[in-house]
Parts: C-alpha cells; sequence; structure tokens
C-alpha cells in the first residue's frame, strides 16, 4: 500500500449509510470537516450492493462509525436483523448508530430504542431526525462530538502529492522555496532542500501557498523542524498579523474547500476499489488479517 493511501485510510469517519438527502443533504459534508469530521455518505446500486459496501468499509477504514438510516428500503436488506448481525459479527471493532425520521410515533420510537440500544447493543445512539434538514445539521453535529467522531485530530489534513503544492517565503533576506506535504486550517508541513536558518518558534511574514491551484498567502510560526528521507522536514502553525492563530475566515474558507476536494478524492478512490474488489471476490489491497471474519 502506498504512503499516501495509508495515511487517508487512518483517521476516524464517520458514513451515513442509506441517509435520505432530503434530511440530510450532501453539501453538509464538507462543513462538517471544517468543524473535524470526516465523513461520507454511502448509498446502494446496481454496482455494487449496499451490504458488500459496508463489508469493504469496515474492513478497508478501520476506525469508522456507521449510522444507517432504517426508514430507507434497500433491496435484500431488513435493518433489525442487519445490524443486528453486524454487531454481532464485528463487536467493538466498529461503532453503529441509527437513524430514523419523526414520523414514527412516540410507542414506535420508544420500540426502536429499546430493540437497537439494549438488544442490539449498538454504540452511537438511536436518533430521530427532524423533518427541517437545517436542525438536522446541529443534531447530528452533536451526536457525532458525543461519539468523539473527530478521532485524535482536531482538523483534517489534506496530503499534498505532487510538485504544483509549494511553499514560498523570505527571512532575513533569504528566499526559501520549498514543497507542501500536507496541509489543515491550522497547520502545514513542507520539505526544504539545503539549510533553513529560521530557528524555531519564530513568526515568518506573508508566505505564499500553492494547494492544487489554490494560491494564498498568511503569516506561518515554524514550531517543529526534523530530517525525512534526506531532506528537511518543517511544520508551521498559521498565525495572522495580530499574532493570532490560525487563518483568517475568508482565506479559511477557501482552504476548507480545497481540503475537502483533495480528501474525499482520495478516500472515494480508495472506497471505489475496495467496492471493485469486493464485488470481484478478491481481497482488498487495504484488507488487514483479522479484521474479517469470512477471511
Amino acid at each position: 500500500m502506498d504512503l499516501d493511501a495509508q495515511q487517508y485510510i487512518e483517521g476516524r469517519k464517520t458514513f451515513f449509510i442509506a441517509t435520505d438527502a432530503s434530511l440530510l443533504p450532501e453539501t453538509y459534508l464538507e462543513d462538517y470537516l471544517s468543524r473535524g469530521y470526516e465523513t461520507y455518505i454511502i448509498n446502494d446500486d446496481r454496482h455494487c450492493p449496499l451490504a458488500k459496501k459496508v463489508e469493504a468499509i469496515i474492513n478497508t477504514f478501520h476506525d469508522s462509525i456507521l449510522f444507517f438510516y432504517i426508514d430507507a428500503e434497500v433491496p435484500d436488506i431488513r435493518w433489525p436483523q442487519y445490524i443486528k448481525e453486524l454487531q454481532e459479527r464485528y463487536g467493538n471493532r466498529v461503532l453503529i448508530g441509527v437513524l430514523y425520521s419523526k414520523s414514527h410515533n412516540e410507542e414506535e420510537k420508544r420500540r426502536l430504542q429499546k430493540y437497537y440500544l439494549f438488544d442490539v447493543g449498538i454504540q452511537c445512539g438511536c436518533v430521530c431526525l427532524e423533518y427541517q434538514k437545517a436542525k438536522n445539521f446541529m443534531l447530528i453535529d452533536k451526536v457525532m462530538y458525543a461519539n468523539q467522531a473527530r478521532g485524535r485530530r482536531k482538523n483534517i489534513r489534506a496530503v499534498c502529492d505532487n510538485n504544483s503544492n509549494t511553499v514560498n517565503f523570505n527571512y532575513k533576506k533569504n528566499t526559501y522555496k520549498g514543497v507542501l506535504c500536507d496541509i489543515s486550517l491550522s497547520h502545514f508541513s513542507c520539505t526544504i532542500e539545503g539549510t533553513v536558518s529560521v530557528p524555531l518558534y519564530e513568526k515568518i511574514y506573508d508566505i505564499l501557498i500553492d494547494v492544487n491551484g489554490l494560491h494564498f498567502r498568511s503569516d506561518g510560526i515554524l514550531i517543529m523542524n526534523r530530517s525525512l528521507q534526506g531532506t528537511n522536514l518543517y511544520v508551521f502553525i498559521f498565525a495572522q498579523h495580530d499574532g493570532t492563530k490560525g487563518l483568517n475566515r475568508d482565506t479559511g474558507q477557501r482552504l476548507i474547500e480545497k481540503i475537502y476536494q483533495i480528501v474525499t478524492l482520495h478516500v472515494r478512490s480508495i472506497m471505489q476499489e475496495a467496492f471493485d474488489e469486493r464485488m470481484s471476490g478478491l481481497d482488498s489491497k487495504f484488507f488487514r488479517p483479522g479484521v474479517d471474519d469470512d477471511n
């Protein structure tokens, strides 16, 4: 497995399975990313049935939360039995939650909660979605926060994999040119050939960054440097002219859009490859023995 793929596989991810777009639209996913949650919507299709996709996800992304929208009608899936079997098969190796619409009466809600929370033993809740999708954004946000869906990361980072991603800055009459390695809303790292005469915790003004065609300038504070395969890796935190950490609002919004594009492009490519391999009856190259009980 190449290093970039491994970095995109790692980290906690939340998958919404068979959701209703009128209740949880895909446009919310970028907003969740800006809040530190890496989220994806997975639906059934002719190429790869939903159950196969779920198996591929569990055995590819080993720190996952799955929320199943149980009001969806999916061929060959009866949600109560299916979710029970998943919980019994994988146990604590995957975290499961249930979503359903407000159309259920109070008695049905109590029955659903009893079955999924106590009889099946799912860990991420049994959540009733509102009719107004705007309310669901914060509802799901609270549910993800309660279930530690950010994992260990406060901000999602994009791994930069080509030399068009660059960093340029001046310090004490010297010009430094580097290659961007990864970037988030709070940090970025880069490699720079040769020696960089910048002390730790020094603030660098007006750093020019190009990340996949997005150009912007920001101040940064050098917080770490180390040798990496013969080159020097430098890690900066973003800072503003007034000393505030992070990016200004406009730049941050443009950057999160770019990070979302990069991250989702890579992860969806990994997912599609895992789906294709699952349909062909082969183990995904991302599969780790001991995770899938069938192998």
